[in-house]
């Protein structure tokens, strides 16, 4: 027998690896081989496409995540300081001062929060008034730096002007320059009985953020009116800006011993956790479905090797006789399907991420095409498709799908090293 060392004399590689990758690109003009052939390349391209369709996915999923939370953080708060057991907080600028001096505090402002309800003649809305100070809003919240300085000049003490959400106005039938009437919680006790409390405003500006949960129940008024219409000796809230909000939660945990008094300390990452939570259990069962797709074209490859272990009997045999291991036989087949999963997978992440990066023109291109709009805005929050690929997600995809094309060349590979010599040369 011929020492396994000499087999492949004529090449660097390791013969394992120069016979799989022949029998990997082999047999194209061979007729009977065509259709073996024909099955590894679908295997290879359902590789290709399920690691490229998740890839998009998660991508597009993490776009929507990153695009909904920026706008949240343009109306939220990273960190609310609130009073915890009275209507008011005490010593507002000394809370200001000990949460400057956390390295992480960009800006503070006071704030009024409290629900109430908007009307215009039959018409009646639920609302969430937050009366502000605009000379310090503007430096915790996005929104307020970004609207117009001749309306937040309008928001003056005494003056009674508010700033309505877009959506919320055009429930209400009205526009900037008209009148609304606020319905205050906590009615007035007259000997007739509980009278609510009527404030009429005058309305200076609409809001547009860009989330419709805002826009349709967010109202401005300035601090010291809104303290006034709710009967409150100070504001209720501080309003906290940091210079990196991911780390909010560590941040408050960090603020609670500093600061004096009996306060609560809320991160926005409380504010909505429930749709947080809920982005992430789907984007979970996403990965989950689509990994499902990538198994079943990586174990396609168990049919292929199959096939083509049954028509390399004879080459087999010829190998075994010449002084081939099992082990090596079945790493030829190893290879060969190896060969399989890493080209499909490189193939996909490279699709992938094409898609993935230039989705913002792919999109509108096929809409055009097609003349319909797939995120109408009256419906979604956003009007155009998000993407944000992040190698968090795309490497588990990538080393996944290189392990089930693996683990799915391993039965195959391992009945090709079992086949016996004499019996597959008998009838050759």
């Amino acid at each position: 027998m011929v020492p396994q060392s000499q087999l492949m004399t004529d090449s660097k590689w390791p013969y394992e690896i120069v016979i799989g990758w022949r029998y990997t690109r082999a047999g194209r003009a061979a007729r009977r081989n065509r259709f073996i052939s024909f099955i590894s390349s679908v295997s290879m391209l359902g590789i290709a496409l399920g690691v490229a369709a998740l890839i998009i996915v998660l991508s597009v999923m993490n776009g929507f995540q990153k695009e909904v939370r920026d706008r949240m953080l343009g109306v939220l708060s990273h960190i609310e300081v609130l009073a915890y057991t009275s209507a008011s907080l005490d010593n507002v600028a000394v809370l200001q001062q000990q949460l400057q001096q956390h390295p992480q505090v960009m800006a503070s402002a006071p704030f009024v929060l409290s629900q109430v309800l908007m009307a215009q003649g039959e018409d009646m809305r639920g609302a969430l008034v937050r009366g502000i100070d605009p000379a310090q809003e503007a430096a915790v919240t996005d929104v307020v730096a970004a609207m117009d300085p001749a309306v937040l000049a309008q928001l003056t003490p005494g003056g009674f002007g508010v700033v309505l959400g877009t959506e919320l106005a055009r429930n209400l039938g009205i526009k900037a320059g008209d009148r609304v009437t606020l319905v205050a919680p906590g009615g007035q006790v007259t000997p007739a009985g509980v009278v609510p409390r009527l404030k009429q405003l005058h309305v200076v500006g609409l809001l547009d953020t860009g989330h419709f949960e805002y826009d349709a129940s967010l109202a401005m008024l300035h601090i010291s009116d809104a303290e006034r219409i709710f009967r409150l000796e100070g504001p209720n809230g501080i309003r906290v800006k940091l210079k990196d909000a991911q780390r909010a939660h560590e941040v408050a945990a960090e603020l609670t011993p500093l600061l004096s008094g009996d306060v609560l300390v809320r991160d926005w990452t409380r504010a909505n956790r429930t749709w947080f939570t809920a982005v992430q259990i789907e984007k979970r069962m996403m990965f989950i479905i689509l990994t499902l797709i990538v198994a079943v074209a990586a174990f396609n490859l168990v049919s292929t090797l199959v096939m083509t272990v049954t028509d390399k009997r004879a080459d087999i045999a010829i190998l075994r006789t010449l002084g081939a291991s099992p082990a090596s036989i079945m790493g030829i087949f190893v290879v060969q399907g190896a060969l399989v999963g890493v080209i499909g997978t490189l193939s996909g992440l490279l699709l992938g991420l094409l898609v993935a990066f230039n989705i913002g023109s792919i999109v509108p291109a096929i809409e055009r095409a097609l003349g319909a709009s797939f995120l109408p805005r009256d419906v979604y929050l956003i009007s155009r498709m998000p993407s944000d690929p992040q190698w968090a997600d795309i490497g588990p995809v990538v080393i996944i799908a290189l392990v089930l094309a693996l683990a799915a060349t391993l039965y195959p590979s391992w009945r090709a090293s079992r086949i016996d010599p004499a019996e597959a040369l008998r009838y050759e």
